[in-house]
Parts: C-alpha cells; structure tokens; sequence
C-alpha cells in the first residue's frame, strides 16, 4: 500500500534525526533545488546543498532528540504524498511539541522527502 511506504520513508527521516545520521538524512531526501526545510525558529532553506548543511550543523550540536510522533495522518495524491503530525520532542533539557508537515514525490528510488516545515506550539 502506497501509504505503508510513505510512513516508512518518513519514518526513515525520524530515525536519522534521532541517530544523528548524515547519511542516513541524505538518503532520505531528494537532492535538488526544489528541497526546502524550515526547522522551527529557522529561516526558510532552499536547496539541497543548505539544507544538507542545516542537518550537518544540527547533528555536531548538543542536543540529542528523541520523538514521540502522534496524530499523524498520510495523504496520497499520485507522485506526492504529505504527512502532517505532532513531533513530540525530548531531551535532555525540556520537552516540547512541534507541528510538523512531510512532503515527499515518488521518484525511482521510493518516497523522497522534499519539504519538511516544523513550527512550534505554544503551551496554553
């Protein structure tokens, strides 16, 4: 099923993330000019080259992160597929909840990541 494959890759993104995995990060996402990230309270990157440098200088940081992923949800629609969810995050100092939206395109090689946009939600 289509959308078994889309949580898998995005699940792939997770796991490098929290592995601290350069590599397995690159092999997650589409490596062109149309790649575009926004890390929360980070401008918008564009291109793959800056935001392969955003993941380079987020690993070699202090932090380690551990997700919780909830309330997510998978769309299909052809050769793109979206996934909206609640990135539950801890560490070491606090924990925090991020809204997060995946877009990945199919291409010969599966589901590559091609737009991760992450913003904050505030305690009320």
């Amino acid at each position: 099923m289509l959308e078994d494959d889309v949580r898998a890759a995005n699940l792939a993104f997770y796991d490098a993330h929290e592995a601290r995995d350069l590599a397995a990060m690159a092999a997650v996402w589409e490596h062109s000019e149309r790649a575009v990230c926004t890390h929360p309270g980070w401008p918008i990157l564009r291109g793959w080259d800056v935001v392969e440098e955003s993941w380079r200088r987020i690993f070699s940081g202090p932090g380690r992160n551990q997700f919780i992923v909830t309330n997510d949800a998978v769309v299909v629609a052809g050769d793109v597929a979206w996934v909206t969810l609640d990135e539950n995050l801890m560490d070491r100092a606090a924990t925090g909840a991020i809204a997060a939206t995946n877009l990945f395109v199919r291409t010969d090689d599966g589901w590559k990541l091609t737009l991760h946009h992450g913003s904050p939600v505030m305690s009320t």
